[in-house]
């Protein structure tokens, strides 16, 4: 078979000798879709100063390195997961898509009291509010990036003025942050003695929380399955049934997540079950098929 015909998969070690070993079940049910396309499959490493092969590839979260590539990522849990063509969630066609809770299946609810539990367990029914606003961060306190309508600091900062309650911010326990960005939220602290620093626990935060304030954490679509309203301080996939915060009346932005109650059930399966691939479900190689051919593969 010519090397015309090969599909590169471009992807960290672990989960590269995982899917070359077929073991990995989503990556498997890409594999059936495309060689029953009479394409073969090529397991790599991520491609090294414009080295990437020129024809079709699928990339692990970042970008794609030609106009032929694609990116697929796992969708906040498994076995969710999305095609697209952009490493920016963002840009997807589900963030792009119009949610309409009158067409959500009749299942929804049972699909979402499902992973409910799946997920968290016997947690959500002990949903409540204590008073408090939890803002999970990511990274780059102190640095507004593209995405972002002000930096993470900025964002606690228009919390602390704006919402009326104590704040529990918290660390990524898996983000490496700077001395200067550590000094920024301990100098913030101490001026503001209702604000808590903490790391992780994010079951417990969202367990009790009233709401939460992100920039696009995927914490914040943690917190619908406790029946948690999120204030998004950036852009991303899961925006439908968020509240935008607006820097120009960030008093009715506030004022508004603390009344918000959208219909999570409905859009948990929409966003899931219709927009995403359920690598569970018997469909799934042909909701692949239909992304790929989305962005013009001939499969």
């Amino acid at each position: 078979m010519n090397d015309d015909k090969t599909i590169r998969f471009y992807m960290e070690e672990p989960l590269r000798k995982s899917a070359a070993k077929g073991e990995h079940n989503f990556l498997r049910l890409i594999e059936n879709v495309v060689t029953k396309a009479h394409y073969r499959v090529d397991y790599c490493d991520f491609p090294k100063n414009g080295d990437a092969f020129p024809g079709y590839s699928l990339t692990h979260m970042i970008s794609p390195p030609n106009a032929n590539g694609l990116v697929f990522r796992r969708v906040y849990h498994y076995p969710f997961w999305q095609i697209d063509a952009v490493a920016q969630r963002w840009h997807w066609d589900v963030a792009r898509a119009d949610f309409d809770p009158d067409a959500a299946s009749s299942d929804a609810s049972r699909f979402y009291k499902f992973w409910q539990k799946r997920l968290f367990r016997d947690a959500p029914d002990s949903s409540r509010k204590e008073g408090f606003v939890y803002v999970p961060l990511q990274g780059h306190l102190q640095r507004q990036r593209l995405f972002q309508s002000c930096s993470p600091i900025e964002m606690i900062e228009h919390t602390l003025a704006h919402s009326g309650r104590k704040v529990i911010a918290t660390l990524h326990p898996k983000e490496t942050y700077s001395s200067s960005d550590r000094n920024a939220l301990i100098a913030l602290a101490k001026v503001h003695p209702q604000l808590t620093l903490a790391t992780g626990d994010m079951e417990r935060y969202l367990q009790t929380c009233d709401y939460v304030v992100t920039q696009n954490s995927g914490v914040a679509f943690s917190g619908f399955f406790f029946g948690k309203p999120a204030l998004i301080f950036g852009q991303i996939d899961f925006h439908h049934i968020a509240v935008r915060a607006d820097l120009q009346a960030l008093g009715d932005s506030f004022d508004r997540i603390a009344a918000h109650a959208p219909d999570y059930e409905k859009y948990v399966w929409w966003f899931w079950q219709d927009q995403c691939i359920n690598a569970g479900r018997d469909d799934a190689e042909a909701r692949i098929a239909a992304r790929l051919r989305r962005f013009g593969w001939p499969v």
